[in-house]
């Protein structure tokens, strides 16, 4: 019997000819991650450990993300102390705000990952990462500690799931509304402790953003990781952040081999897929954006790790066009990185959206955990292109939270109630060449 993709990468990592389902392995890790919520306890336990200084500076990734710029005392504190402990230890990969964003856009924007990689972070949407063909999941502070002093990390080797997309999206259709279609499917829980391997005809056309967003909620239907075999689109852009960034190590490219063992297997046919929307308050409750048009809201919210990167600013101002937000509605656009800020006010799409009345911040999570820059207040309603809609994730426990790619979100925006982007703009980006991203 052959291997999936995730048992080669780990099996190369533990030094073991082959892994199995189940079993217990110790891996080495070519990244280890934190930011400035886990990075705090991370180096207090580490400390505890009395091992003097980490395995190696150059393989640590520290930024300043959720809390930055620091909210209140509480959060300048986290972030000092995670400053303090990059600077004690000589962490090479440091990211301050106004110099980095959200870490799941920035590592691979920062040419950090790439394919045959296996990632650790502190952080549950660690498994973005493995858009670019690595093993990649989140874990606790005390664990990343470990990994801190060792450069390694018992796993449990997760069984795999294999999801086939085939045909390809339609207008208005990105990464985001095919995992949505997934999670509606298997449920909440669905692929608990798997690795989701998303393949198929259909992710060929999709773009390295929108695969990104893919592997980014796997961990909204219980997974350990997402993945996607690397391809000619994978290569080509972590080849390009490599030469941009000036960081060159050698990719190993894996494969599944075609009698790999899977504990489920799905069919999504892409063609049928609509524009997604999660209804308050889990992923699973999502459904075609028309069976919820009509529902007023008070805010919409783009950005996060799963929906701030340049394409999805792109299409948002392409829905925006020349018209202006609702009266009644607020609107905050988060860029995920210092580079997609600069990048998207460069293009205009900055200017374009204060003109018409957003609000636009600098590179961080805040809205998106309902901590700053965007909290919901009693008995609210916001579309946002996060990708969680627990009671109480964005701020107050009574306000309803509906999760749709930047489409919808900016259509939203501008007709006051959930619409589908096609009412609002009659012509698909993919018309005019905006879907680019990668």
């Amino acid at each position: 019997m052959g291997s999936t993709i995730t048992e080669k990468i780990l099996a190369a990592h533990a030094g073991v000819d082959s892994v199995s389902p189940g079993e217990i392995i110790m891996c080495k890790v070519d990244l280890a991650m934190a930011n400035d919520v886990t990075a705090p306890p991370a180096a207090d336990a580490f400390a505890r450990m009395e091992v003097g200084r980490v395995w190696d500076a150059a393989k640590i990734a520290l930024v300043a993300s959720h809390f930055a710029p620091a909210k209140d005392i509480a959060s300048a504190g986290l972030l000092s102390r995670m400053r303090q402990f990059a600077q004690q230890h000589g962490i090479e990969h440091y990211f301050e705000a106004g110099r980095g964003g959200i870490e799941h856009i920035l590592l691979p924007e920062e040419a950090l990952v790439i394919p045959g990689d296996v990632v650790i972070g502190a952080d549950s949407h660690s498994c973005t990462y493995g858009a670019l063909g690595c093993f990649s999941t989140g874990v606790g502070s005390t664990d990343l500690a470990a990994v801190w002093a060792t450069g390694e990390i018992w796993l449990r080797v997760p069984e795999s799931m294999r999801i086939e997309y085939t045909g390809r999206p339609g207008p208005w259709v990105v990464g985001k509304d095919l995992i949505l279609t997934v999670i509606a499917e298997i449920g909440d829980d669905g692929a608990r402790y798997m690795a989701m391997e998303h393949t198929g005809e259909a992710i060929g056309h999709l773009s390295m953003d929108s695969r990104l967003t893919l592997t980014n909620m796997a961990i909204e239907a219980g997974a350990k990781s997402g993945i996607i075999p690397a391809d000619e689109t994978t290569i080509g852009y972590v080849s390009g952040r490599q030469q941009e960034m000036g960081r060159q190590r050698d990719m190993q490219v894996f494969a599944s081999d075609e009698t790999a063992a899977y504990a489920r297997e799905l069919t999504i046919d892409v063609d049928a897929i609509e524009p997604m929307v999660a209804r308050p308050s889990l992923p699973s409750l999502s459904v075609p954006v028309t069976e919820v048009s009509g529902t007023r809201v008070d805010q919409v919210f783009i950005g996060s790790c799963t929906n701030a990167r340049i394409e999805d600013l792109r299409i948002a101002a392409h829905v925006l066009g020349d018209h202006q937000i609702a009266k009644h509605v607020r609107v905050m656009v988060i860029p995920a990185t210092q580079r997609v800020w600069q990048q998207a006010n460069a293009e205009g799409l900055l200017d374009r959206f204060a003109a018409a009345g957003c609000a636009v911040s600098t590179p961080t999570c805040g809205a998106c955990l309902g901590a700053h820059m965007g909290v919901l207040g009693p008995g609210e309603v916001c579309v946002s292109t996060s990708n969680r809609n627990y009671v109480g994730r964005m701020g107050d426990p009574t306000a309803d939270v509906y999760l749709a790619n930047p489409a919808v979100a900016m259509a939203t925006a501008v007709a006051g109630e959930i619409a589908h982007p096609a009412e609002v703009q009659p012509v698909a980006p993919a018309e005019r060449g905006v879907l680019v991203g990668g």
